[in-house]
């Protein structure tokens, strides 16, 4: 990734595999005695594959009803994986997956379901874990879901250390976004075509093309929109992820043809700054507005 690639609050997307550290398997306990098989070298009851860090630790393992083991490949059925971070506790269940014994690839498939301790809930249809790049990603549609927020996309791709993510295609953000002047929640939707960059530590995610912002108020459309939310009040030595940014917003930077429109009045400009606290705009870039009624507009136009 050339520039900074920002999961999209989803990821929380990565959030079970991201925490899996590189490490290599040092064991593979069956639980009941291997069996002939045809079509695998062995075949194993109960299953479970286990992964440590420094000191010998248990960092994560995968377990599940059954295996087929190959000569290079272990299939895995009804998985259950666990991650054991610092602050918090990822799991992970999938149909099935793929343990690539010779490259350490985890490829998982079929009901692919990651949740935290916090809430957030994230669900795919596959997702492969590169442990050699540090990369995890799916082709497949990806929905994340908490209580106040809802993202999806086609296609995701971020570094396991959950610094950053990516959503290709088609995405949708949902938002019950709190409007502190009236101290209640507003719905909050923006979409575009792809891609979601998302920086969980800047608080701030990077929607491009076709971009659009809807809320009771008003719509905003721009080729490219910065999206800044209020940092969240994390544990020290936290991992962020999804769970860790706000539902609230704290401004919105509009890039490239922008077209705001509040009720029948229309404004036009290269650049618009929206500021949640005060519900100010700020356009620049040769600013146009079209007042079609009398109404007070608290806008700033620039040079």
């Amino acid at each position: 990734m050339e520039h900074k690639k920002i999961v999209l609050t989803f990821g929380f997307l990565f959030l079970a595999c991201a925490h899996l550290t590189a490490v290599e398997v040092k064991e593979i306990k069956p639980a009941l005695a291997v069996t002939d098989a045809k079509e695998s070298d062995q075949q194993v009851g109960d299953f479970s594959l286990s992964g440590f860090g420094d000191k010998g630790k248990k960092s994560w393992d995968l377990a599940g009803k059954s295996a087929d083991i190959f000569s290079e490949v272990v299939k895995l059925k009804k998985v259950v994986g666990n991650n054991y971070a610092q602050n918090d506790t990822i799991n992970l269940t999938a149909d099935n997956g793929d343990f690539n014994k010779k490259s350490g690839l985890v490829h998982l498939q079929d009901n692919v379901i990651i949740t935290t301790a916090s809430g957030s809930k994230l669900t795919t249809d596959t997702l492969d874990w590169d442990r050699k790049q540090q990369i995890v990603s799916t082709l497949d549609r990806v929905n994340f879901a908490r209580a106040d927020m809802h993202l999806s996309g086609q296609g995701a791709q971020g570094q396991t250390g959950l610094k950053q993510m990516m959503l290709d295609k088609d995405v949708r953000l949902d938002i019950l976004a709190l409007d502190k002047q009236v101290g209640k929640k507003e719905k909050i939707v923006i979409i575009c075509d792809g891609p979601l960059d998302v920086d969980y530590e800047k608080n701030i995610a990077i929607f491009n093309n076709n971009v659009k912002v809807e809320k009771s108020d008003l719509i905003i459309y721009s080729d490219k929109m910065e999206v800044y939310f209020t940092p969240k009040q994390q544990n020290k030595g936290a991992v962020g992820d999804l769970a860790g940014i706000s539902s609230s917003l704290s401004k919105i930077i509009a890039l490239g043809n922008v077209r705001i429109i509040r009720g029948e009045n229309i404004s036009y400009s290269q650049k618009a700054i929206y500021t949640a606290i005060d519900k100010k705009i700020t356009l620049t870039g040769k600013p146009q507005i079209i007042i079609y009624q009398t109404e007070n507009i608290d806008a700033t136009l620039g040079n």
